[in-house]
């Protein structure tokens, strides 16, 4: 009697796509509701704009592509890119932004190449950079929480504010909006000022602004999760955190007055939500055990040198980017030896006699 045998991989995996991508979900929740508790309803609104325009733009380009879409939608790749994308942007961004953002995210970044699995570029990030560089005065309106506060905007005035560009009731945007903590330091530095000078105000915790190092913390937490679940490695987590603090502390010792300090730089703009959840991409970073080391690292020291020299004072999107185009030569030069093979040629006998 013969058994069918099904072809291989006879092994079943432990974690499908989908899962993954509602693991890592459920890790952004926390960071989400600090950033909402601070920042308001605008956070929350971008984030279901992003996701509803990142889900019907997949939607339109798999069925476009003759591909089945409720199978594609299920791998849940296309909210996690939404989500990612709507925590980057300032929480009253105008909806056009938002749209333009995630469309290139959607069409270009992802399925220009094939769709999930061969785009050698995080989409999120491409989608920020696009509206980074294209819309520089909306991406730079983020208020001050405790202005926020004040002015108390409920679900229907954000709503307001994100569609038409404008805040309501007369109030002008240079009258709620400040300037990040890292826009402060950099101002701050360029100014004559020294870091303690700087930093010696009600607004700074321990190491940053209090807010964001209370959003810091819980993106952390949701990082620590996914490592826990085995959903990402920690090669690549921890070379961003040191790949950003090893220099930062170098030249904060050298002259502690003109660098801000290693924790300053952790706690400070998207480093731990880049750490965790954009830099760990699987599908854009690299794959070996030392390719994720040099990856992580290359990804924190781009992030230093481009925020303490470059013109951006946050940089993680673009150190992302950059270490994409890397990440396939990292993994060829990195790649474990099989066994019973040389790194550099094949086994005895493999030849021709």
């Amino acid at each position: 009697m013969r058994f069918r045998t099904e072809s291989s991989p006879h092994m079943i995996p432990s974690h499908s796509v989908g899962g993954v991508m509602q693991q890592v979900l459920m890790a952004l929740v926390p960071g989400t509701l600090a950033m909402a508790w601070f920042f308001g309803w605008g956070v929350l609104v971008n984030v279901v704009l992003a996701v509803l325009f990142a889900v019907a733009f997949e939607a339109a380009i798999v069925a476009a592509r003759k591909r089945p879409v409720m199978a594609t939608l299920g791998d849940n790749s296309a909210i996690v890119t939404g989500w990612l994308f709507a925590l980057a942007i300032p929480p009253l961004t105008p909806i056009w932004v938002t749209l333009i953002g995630i469309a290139f995210a959607i069409i270009v970044a992802k399925h220009l190449y094939g769709g999930l699995g061969y785009n050698p570029f995080n989409p999120a990030m491409v989608g920020y950079v696009v509206a980074l560089v294209s819309f520089p005065r909306e991406m730079a309106l983020w208020p001050a929480p405790e202005t926020l506060a004040d002015m108390s905007l409920d679900l229907g005035q954000t709503l307001q504010t994100v569609v038409t560009g404008s805040l309501p009731g007369g109030h002008d945007w240079d009258a709620i909006t400040r300037a990040t903590p890292l826009d402060t330091m950099r101002e701050g530095l360029a100014s004559g000022r020294t870091v303690s000078e700087i930093t010696a105000t009600p607004l700074f915790g321990s190491f940053s602004e209090t807010s964001w190092e209370w959003i810091g913390n819980l993106f952390l937490l949701g990082g620590l999760y996914l490592l826990f679940r085995r959903i990402i490695h920690w090669h690549i987590p921890v070379a961003v955190v040191l790949g950003v603090a090893i220099p930062a502390g170098f030249f904060w010792m050298l002259d502690p007055d003109s660098f801000a300090s290693p924790a300053f730089h952790v706690f400070s703009g998207a480093v731990i939500i880049g750490a965790f959840f954009i830099a760990t991409d699987p599908v854009s970073a690299s794959t070996t055990p030392l390719g994720r080391i040099l990856y992580g690292a290359g990804i924190g020291l781009l992030i230093f040198v481009i925020r303490t020299w470059g013109g951006y004072p946050d940089a993680v999107a673009f150190a992302v980017l950059l270490m994409n185009m890397v990440a396939p030569t990292l993994d060829h030069l990195t790649r474990p030896r099989i066994f019973g093979r040389s790194r550099r040629g094949p086994p005895p006998g493999d030849g021709h006699a």
